[in-house]
């Protein structure tokens, strides 16, 4: 089997690479470890910014998107001290679009099928070989046999535990992480949304985060120790502290019910450099993952796709390749600014066990900043809804 372009990993950052570089001509084959069924049941985030709505639009597949979506203009960020909308639209004259990642996903794969492009699921032991040569090939078992699959480049978008990164020698790769001693403990119910737009709330208790999937399922979220599970957690206990950190008025406000799906995701910060070793590129969580406090990840990983699919474009139809060449220094400019700006909510609105006094001060004093200073507002604006690429 040959492909010009071999993709690993059917999360949207592949499907997403694979549906621009089909637009451009250029042939994928894809390979996921999992089935197209356990892939569209992950639940995650779905806050899109403006960059990544228009990669879906030029792949086209932003119709249901820019139907279904809830576009906006704002968000709030809620303190002991009071609640501060950051008005993303006046700020940058840019917005965010609220649309479930399975949904892009669920969307991407329909596409995929009605372009007749090769997509292989179930496939394990996934090797990429030959990656420091010109005649690069994987070598996996699916079908109940080891095939081999060659081809020009090959683009890791994996995960974090996927082989690709792995490929890359040890001795040239360069692994930076942070980790953070609290989880998320997130919950979808099939209840309205207590706002018409994110609630992102510190307390004296700890973080918690009001979302949305659609007008009857919300997403909510609050900070916990690594130490619990889920059945720690009842339903009744969850709304009982979700309400104590959100303020008063929003509290009041609050639809409980059943829990759907709960889950506990621990929260950290990753980067791997390089992104590119021969013809392997890396994308999405296989070079980097951070906290979700700014929905960041499949934003980060759709910034990657952007500077990929473009250099191999360059590659086919230019014969240059210069955008392959500067593509993990490219990619890792934007993914470090993101990485900051992550790393900058989650410490701004989470409560750390050894924050002294001194801290606790400084974190009041820097909310109160933000609810005062347009300039500090529209800096978080211009981040939340993307950096250009």
């Amino acid at each position: 089997m040959r492909t010009e372009v071999a993709i690993i990993g059917g999360g949207p950052a592949g499907l997403l690479l694979s549906q621009l570089l089909h637009n451009a001509g250029i042939n994928t084959v894809l390979l996921e470890r999992r089935t197209q069924e356990h892939v569209l049941s992950r639940i995650r985030a779905g806050v899109l910014e403006t960059g990544l709505a228009g990669l879906l639009r030029e792949a086209g597949v932003g119709e249901r998107m820019d139907r279904e979506g809830q576009i906006h203009t704002g968000a709030n960020i809620a303190y002991p001290g009071g609640m501060v909308r950051i008005d993303f639209e006046r700020l940058t004259g840019k917005h965010v679009i609220v649309y479930g990642q399975t949904e892009v996903t669920r969307d991407l794969y329909e596409a995929r099928a009605a372009a007749g492009a090769t997509t292989l699921f179930e496939c394990m032991g996934v090797k990429p070989r030959d990656i420091d040569t010109d005649k690069p090939f994987i070598t996996f078992l699916h079908g109940g046999k080891m095939n081999r699959l060659d081809c020009d480049f090959i683009a890791g978008c994996d995960g974090f535990h996927g082989p690709s990164r792995q490929a890359i020698p040890e001795e040239a790769r360069r692994e930076m992480e942070k980790t953070y001693p609290f989880g998320w403990l997130g919950v979808l119910s099939e209840t309205p949304p207590v706002a018409e737009e994110l609630i992102y709330a510190d307390s004296s208790r700890g973080f918690a985060l009001c979302s949305m999937r659609r007008a009857n399922l919300s997403r909510y979220y609050i900070q916990c120790p690594l130490s619990e599970s889920v059945e720690d957690w009842e339903d009744d206990r969850f709304w009982t502290e979700l309400k104590r950190r959100l303020p008063e008025e929003v509290a009041e406000g609050l639809v409980t019910g059943p829990s759907v799906e709960k889950s506990i995701a621990p929260l950290r910060s990753f980067v791997c450099e390089p992104m590119r070793w021969g013809r392997l590129f890396l994308a999405g969580d296989a070079a980097h993952i951070m906290p979700p406090t700014g929905a960041k990840g499949l934003n980060t990983a759709a910034s990657d796709v952007h500077y990929l699919h473009r250099a191999l474009v360059q590659h086919y139809k230019e014969g240059a390749d210069e955008g392959l060449d500067s593509y993990s220094q490219t990619a890792l400019r934007r993914i470090w600014k993101t990485e900051r700006f992550s790393w900058w909510m989650t410490n701004l609105l989470h409560r750390f066990s050894e924050q002294s006094p001194f801290d606790l001060r400084m974190r009041v004093a820097e909310l109160e900043f933000l609810a005062e200073s347009e300039a500090a507002q529209k800096a978080l604006a211009e981040n939340y809804v993307g950096l250009p690429y």
